[in-house]
């Protein structure tokens, strides 16, 4: 039986919609697992595909919704009997998007970002256009793919104004979806004049992508908590990125990464999460810094839990799920945040599994 104003609706996206691809569960287990334990101490309705009804059992305070269907069709139905939510969903279809639009419809307190900052952190080129001047980003333009192939000519004019702005350094270009995630499609350009390229086999015809800049380096990232307002930095990720085939794969990374560069990557991404409105409980920032360590790069921000959740409850000494609540419910202020870390963790994918281990 659902339980009304009393709990916290609690969900992940994937194991809610009987999602069977083993290697997306994986990680999506790995989520609300760690989910699930940080709020030990709340009563929590948790929304679960009939499928994976054995997640919840090993949990006293956990109250399971058994699903048939996609969650999306079901909070339309059921949201409104709900005070709080807190969830996990990627961008995939503007699911994170849709979801949150709902709850907000139907006057629930989420402890997520608003709809409108996921609306704009999910498209590329709306962040880059959103973000101050101050922080520095690939330059970036958005790009229709035509039938008559008119996108290979602004591509060619593009690079000729941008290397005109940098003649000395050889410019390549890389195209990737305006929204995606992990296993995206991507084009590297490493030579404009090499006209055998065409994206139509990569991307449909009629979609909008990104252009950037291609500059070479070290992927990062900033894990931030933020209560909608203040963000503060929680710690500095190493991740490991795939490029092959014309898809850029995330299967993992490590943490706390060690850099030079890291207070200038917090202070990037600590701004950037202030400048967006309705940013608010865990977010995570994309960010390159550039091989020779003078530069760090914004990429994206993910107005979402992201992957190096799972490591950092592996190693934080605070629980960051409550945290989160009780920052965003005005219980506790970002000056009562002692944030340390005890450790170091690894996260990666190997086939179907992700492993967590710590180093």
């Amino acid at each position: 039986m659902i339980k009304e104003n009393d709990s916290i609706l609690v969900f992940e996206y994937f194991t809610a919609s009987g999602e069977k691809d083993k290697c997306i569960i994986s990680e999506a287990e790995a989520l609300i697992f760690a989910l699930l334990r940080d709020l030990s101490g709340f009563s929590v309705d948790l929304v679960i595909n009939r499928s994976y009804e054995n997640i919840a059992v090993d949990y006293d305070n956990v109250n399971p919704i058994l699903i048939d269907g996609d969650v999306i069709g079901w909070l339309r139905d059921n949201a409104a009997k709900f005070t709080d939510a807190i969830f996990i969903a990627a961008e995939n279809n503007n699911n994170l998007y849709n979801i949150t639009k709902i709850l907000e419809e139907n006057n629930v307190n989420i402890y997520t970002s608003s709809a409108e900052a996921c609306f704009k952190t999910s498209d590329k080129y709306e962040t880059y256009e959103a973000l101050p001047s101050e922080i520095p980003q690939p330059k970036s333009f958005k790009l229709e793919i035509d039938s008559e192939k008119q996108w290979k000519r602004v591509i060619e004019e593009l690079h000729k104004k941008w290397q005109s702005e940098n003649p000395s350094k050889i410019l390549k270009l890389i195209i990737k979806p305006l929204m995606g995630v992990d296993c995206e499609n991507i084009v590297i350009l490493d030579d404009i004049w090499d006209l055998s390229y065409t994206l139509e086999k990569v991307f449909p015809v009629g979609s909008t992508v990104i252009v950037q800049e291609y500059i070479e380096g070290t992927d990062i990232s900033v894990s931030l908590i933020s209560d909608g307002i203040t963000a503060v930095p929680i710690s500095l990720n190493k991740q490991y990125v795939e490029l092959k085939d014309d898809k850029g794969t995330y299967i993992g990374g490590k943490l706390p990464y060690i850099s030079k560069c890291k207070k200038k990557a917090f202070e990037i991404a600590t701004k950037a999460v202030e400048s967006i409105d309705g940013l608010k409980g865990f977010v995570g920032v994309d960010l390159l810094i550039s091989n020779d360590e003078n530069s760090v790069y914004l990429l994206e921000i993910n107005s979402r839990f992201t992957t190096p959740y799972v490591g950092l409850c592996r190693v934080a000494d605070f629980n960051i799920g409550e945290t989160i609540i009780e920052l965003i419910d005005g219980n506790i202020t970002v000056d009562d945040l002692n944030i340390s870390l005890k450790g170091s963790v690894e996260f990666k994918k190997f086939g179907d599994s992700l492993e967590i281990r710590r180093i």
